[in-house]
């Protein structure tokens, strides 16, 4: 009825990245979107997601998330997501990291930000304050077997801490009773 309408592009765009197999699609949505209006921050984060997810494109998934957040700097999925891709780009950890912390300000209650700030500090040597940021993650949402299995990583390597470690790998398996990596991990 209104081939213009932003709002429908993106909502189609969400619709399509979240079916198995329409990345393209999705991304071809959210190309619409912005075409009919390129201050959409929404649209430029989630295409942003829809390149990360198609094949790991961080570099271009960066630069998307970036001018959303030219366009709404205060947008904390969108500095989550820069983190995401920063991190899988060599050398860019410290900003990841700084991003990470920019979207737990504006959001402090992100369980997923805490959760993946501990994995940038984790994979800086930063045991302790990985090991907060993922207490901090299960303290908002304790269903969250990713941050009890990466707490159970992060305790693993501090000595006399690995029956913290093999309980928190249980308890990632209470939740997620097929999350292999845990399995794989209480086994070693």
């Amino acid at each position: 009825l209104d081939p213009d309408l932003a709002e429908a592009h993106y909502n189609l765009g969400l619709a399509l990245a979240n079916s198995r197999g329409h990345l393209q699609e999705a991304i071809a949505e959210f190309q619409a979107a912005l075409r009919i209006d390129p201050e959409y921050a929404e649209a430029h984060n989630n295409w942003g997601r829809a390149l990360a997810n198609s094949g790991g494109r961080w570099q271009e998934a960066a630069a998307e998330y970036e001018a959303a957040l030219r366009i709404n700097p205060d947008l904390a999925a969108a500095h989550e997501n820069l983190a995401n891709a920063l991190s899988h780009l060599p050398g860019r950890l410290p900003e990841a990291i700084a991003e990470y912390q920019a979207a737990l300000r504006i959001q402090p209650r992100y369980a997923n930000a805490h959760n993946d700030l501990g994995l940038a500090l984790a994979n800086s040597g930063r045991w302790q304050e990985a090991i907060a940021e993922y207490e901090a993650a299960l303290r908002i949402n304790p269903d969250l077997a990713e941050a009890h299995f990466n707490l159970g990583n992060a305790l693993s390597r501090l000595p006399g801490r690995l029956p913290d470690a093999i309980a928190e790998y249980q308890a990632a398996l209470r939740i997620d009773p097929e999350y292999a990596a845990a399995h794989n991990n209480l086994g070693c």
